[in-house]
């Protein structure tokens, strides 16, 4: 592991960060297929070939970001991170780790339960993933994007440049 912090992210940081958020933007804001899906599977037991491509769309959109999380999460160990900005308030800088402790945690949350639901069957795991955990990872994403945006905005550091283009 690298003694001194990084100025900014790697370039395979950066992609990973951002594949990972149109994978999960996408999974979050397009769940039709796999809600297909399962409405199908609760009502008749089965689904129509159209319903299980749709919903694999979903599931492998899923795999991906959990590998990309797992990779991502390596190159944190390996290449480190950038120090916060010492202009930012302290407290802030406790949330931003508690958000990204939070917004990792479901990361990978959400995918290990999608794939308790859709490969293993377990009904709770999808509960889980749908109805709770979803909202969580949503409420979790607007405050990451606020947070990001109030650095660019308010506190003017290069937070957000960092993640960006380096």
């Amino acid at each position: 592991m690298q003694m001194t912090s990084p100025i900014t992210y790697s370039l395979p940081q950066r992609i990973l960060h951002w594949l990972t958020a149109v994978l999960v933007l996408f999974n979050l804001l397009l769940p039709d297929g796999m809600n297909a899906w399962q409405h199908a599977m609760r009502r008749t037991g089965a689904a129509t070939v159209d319903q299980i491509a749709s919903a694999n769309i979903h599931a492998y959109a899923g795999l991906a970001v959990l590998l990309m999380v797992l990779f991502r999460l390596l190159l944190r160990n390996i290449q480190g991170v950038p120090a916060a900005p010492v202009s930012e308030p302290s407290i802030f800088r406790l949330g931003a780790k508690i958000a990204h402790v939070l917004l990792y945690g479901l990361l990978l949350m959400m995918p290990l339960t999608g794939i308790g639901a859709y490969y293993l069957g377990w009904g709770s795991a999808g509960d889980l993933h749908a109805d709770i955990l979803k909202v969580i990872l949503w409420l979790i994403l607007a405050m990451h994007v606020a947070g990001a945006l109030a650095h660019h905005f308010y506190w003017k550091t290069n937070v957000l440049r960092r993640m960006t283009i380096g």
